[in-house]
């Protein structure tokens, strides 16, 4: 849980006497003042929420279009106020008026000179992140969608309170990155807060109710790992990225973002992401309308949902195979395991006695490698196993397999390379490992060598019957090499 007094607790004094009395941040209108004063209240009088709408002709008018828009999927059609509280209900209608108020005397008000902040994109952002916020909690059958817009509307409020008390400062820190995750790090660095701080105590400050306030500030910390299912504070935390995909989505970062975070987050795959974009492209019309806004162009609005059914496959499939690929590797020095290689050296085995074409192994073993762990540690051993893989690495083609064959042994698969066409390679990555020199935290440094068995299919008459016959046979090759003392590579032949 976080404390109603975290906002205040980690800024400075200085920032807080400049959030306190910056005369170019826009103060409230009579009218929300009053309509937060009524969201803070359990029993609040929708007689008074009424008047004090009413009082407003455009908030009046919003708040009825609303009622009426096709996302409240209404029935009935209100023609006043009350109606309106009818169709919605009171705590909707007051949600709803004080989303409007805020967003109408904030972008109104906000004409402060200052070229390095945009306010358009800045309202475009909020306006998506609402829309997305909203679009979550439908889809995910939440019963708080106003509370989700009006939250996702005012999560980063903060950026726009940094750009009015510290203009010349922030805008700096503003304009150098594009990545909100990048910018938040950027500004506890440069000020102590983040517009996370920043923005919730500007919440706390004009009063706005504190289940609202605390998800937006919640929302930019790390899920909790024991969360209840979907709330405010992860459909938040999702909006944000869902808005930068929705506003930008030819950068190919937004898509991946957003994947990780809703994931993270709400714990969604690709296709449920799929139906929240349409949510809120089918809801974009009527808020765009509602708040003076354009978010899209309608051509572009078209093209955003076939465009992310095909990149988010794309990005579905390149999971997937990004998963595959580390469930094959060695999790210590990322060559390939030990199933890896068997499959793949049967797989070339068949082609190669399928289509008579040549195929060598080769079984690398490390010199008195358990000296190095009894001498210096198993830290320092597995340090050296990660060394000698990424000088391998360096040696081998792209089409050549290596494997960790065992705990200091490796297999080599190279396949349509004959023995005498293998050679010059193996030697030189012989050679290779035994010109390392790695060096201990102390400047001490080790040495090492490698005794390698070589075998291979289609050589001359040789011939096997199997691919473990192969194995065994480069295993024997490599018995030699190390009783021939070592540091050397021995093929195998037959007698």
């Amino acid at each position: 849980m976080i404390s109603h007094d975290k906002g205040n607790k980690v800024l400075d004094d200085k920032l807080k006497t400049r959030l306190n009395y910056c005369t170019t941040l826009p103060s409230l209108p009579a009218v929300a003042v009053k309509i937060i004063e009524l969201a803070n209240d359990s029993d609040a009088d929708i007689g008074k929420a009424c008047q004090y709408i009413s009082l407003d002709p455009v908030l009046s008018a919003k708040l009825l279009k609303t009622a009426n828009a096709p996302i409240y999927k209404s029935r009935r059609i209100a023609t006043n106020i009350r109606q309106a509280v009818s169709i919605l209900g009171t705590h909707s209608v007051i949600v709803i008026a004080l989303s409007f108020s805020l967003a109408n005397s904030l972008m109104k008000d906000d004409t402060t000179d200052r070229p390095t902040f945009d306010s358009h994109v800045f309202w475009r952002r909020s306006i998506a992140s609402a829309l997305a916020c909203r679009a979550l909690g439908e889809k995910l059958a939440l019963n708080y969608l106003d509370d989700l817009f009006l939250a996702g509307l005012l999560q980063e409020i903060g950026i726009l309170a940094y750009a009015a008390i510290l203009p010349e400062e922030y805008g700096k820190v503003f304009s150098s990155t594009s990545d909100h995750d990048t910018l938040l790090k950027m500004e506890r660095v440069a000020f102590g807060a983040g517009h996370d701080e920043l923005g919730y105590a500007l919440l706390r400050k004009w009063h706005i109710p504190d289940y609202i306030a605390l998800s937006c500030i919640a929302s930019h910390s790390q899920p909790e790992p024991k969360s209840l299912g979907p709330n405010l504070q992860s459909c938040v935390a999702v909006s944000r990225y869902l808005a930068d995909y929705f506003l930008f989505p030819h950068e190919a970062e937004t898509l991946s973002t957003l994947t990780e975070a809703a994931q993270k987050w709400l714990n969604l795959d690709s296709a449920t992401l799929v139906d929240v974009i349409k949510l809120m492209e089918s809801g974009l019309e009527s808020v765009e309308e509602l708040f003076d806004i354009q978010i899209h162009q309608t051509a572009d609005t078209a093209g955003i949902l076939a465009q992310a059914k095909e990149l988010l496959l794309i990005h579905n499939l390149s999971r997937m195979k990004e998963l595959e690929e580390k469930s094959q590797r060695d999790g210590l020095t990322g060559a390939y395991n030990r199933i890896h290689f068997d499959e793949t050296l049967r797989r070339e085995f068949n082609l190669s006695s399928q289509y008579q074409l040549p195929l060598t192994i080769a079984i690398i073993d490390l010199d008195h490698f358990k000296q190095v762990n009894d001498n210096h540690g198993h830290l320092a051993g597995d340090s050296l196993l990660v060394t000698v893989v990424s000088t391998i690495f360096e040696q081998i083609r792209q089409d050549d397999t290596l494997s960790r064959y065992g705990g200091e042994e490796f297999a080599l698969i190279l396949p349509g390379t004959s023995l005498s066409a293998s050679r010059n390679l193996i030697t030189r990555l012989k050679d290779a490992i035994e010109n390392i020199t790695f060096k201990l935290d102390d400047l001490r440094t080790i040495h090492i060598t490698a005794s390698i068995g070589v075998a291979s299919n289609n050589e001359g008459d040789m011939r096997f019957e199997d691919a473990l016959e192969m194995v065994k046979a480069a295993d024997s090759a490599l018995y030699a090499a190390k009783h021939a003392g070592r540091n050397r590579i021995i093929e195998w032949r037959l007698k």
